[in-house]
């Protein structure tokens, strides 16, 4: 049973129990928390997923190419330096071995990938809402899992063998070899733009899904808070 779920149960279940016992706290408690975690619900579905009649839902994949610029950007900015590619060039190729970069990705900072997406969020709709839930600090769990499951993802894309032959096949063209890393982003070019906004939405999904699930029981949590005080209050 997961979190988002368990706590709209229960924010219910006090709600009716307030509505038959005719407990104005369990009453407004329950209504209050129920309100909250349903709200919050909504905020992450919608993250995800293009809700007709709500304006900035699906907010991911409406910036499907803001997320293939910041990757390749990555690649290029701390992958594919020129240092790098030299590297690559006179320790692999010339060695005549099986092309691993994964050793390489392994170096990569992939931390700037994450802030862009947290400022995505912040710009968004739901900047508002999740500044109530602690703003981008609420956000800060998911850094590990992202940094982890983008370098995998980025491993996974080079160990294809269509990227790795299409980049051996570019750099060694003789001709290419003044201009490589122009051939190489020419390459990585080609291969983003096989990624389509549902594998972009799968990937940030699978990864956040299971923490933004506290913005839910938070949600239920304060507006249960704030139904009781009301109801003192209105006692």
């Amino acid at each position: 049973m997961n979190k988002s779920f368990l706590t709209n149960l229960i924010a219910a279940a006090v709600f009716a129990a307030g509505y038959y016992f005719e407990q104005p706290l369990a009453l407004y408690g329950g209504l209050f928390a129920l309100s909250g975690s349903l709200t919050n619900l909504l905020a992450v579905h919608m993250l995800f997923e293009k809700v007709p009649g709500l304006y900035g839902s699906g907010v991911i994949q409406a910036r499907f190419e803001a997320f293939k610029l910041g990757i390749k950007s990555l690649m290029m900015d701390q992958f594919f330096t020129k240092e790098n590619v030299d590297r690559f060039l006179n320790k692999e190729m010339s060695a005549g071995t099986a092309m691993n970069l994964e050793p390489v990705i392994e170096q990569i900072d992939f931390n700037p990938t994450f802030d862009g997406l947290v400022e995505v969020i912040n710009n968004s709709p739901f900047g508002g809402m999740l500044a109530m839930m602690g703003g981008s600090e609420a956000l800060a769990p998911l850094r590990q899992p992202f940094v982890e499951k983008m370098k995998t993802s980025v491993v996974d894309i080079t160990q294809q063998d269509n990227f790795r032959e299409a980049l051996k096949g570019q750099i060694e063209q003789p001709e290419m070899m003044g201009d490589i890393t122009a051939n190489i982003e020419s390459v990585i070019e080609q291969r983003l733009d096989e990624l389509t906004p549902e594998m972009v939405k799968e990937i940030v999904q699978k990864m956040i899904r299971e923490h933004l699930g506290w913005l839910v029981v938070w949600g239920g949590v304060f507006g249960g808070v704030i139904g009781v005080i009301s109801a003192l209050v209105a006692a």
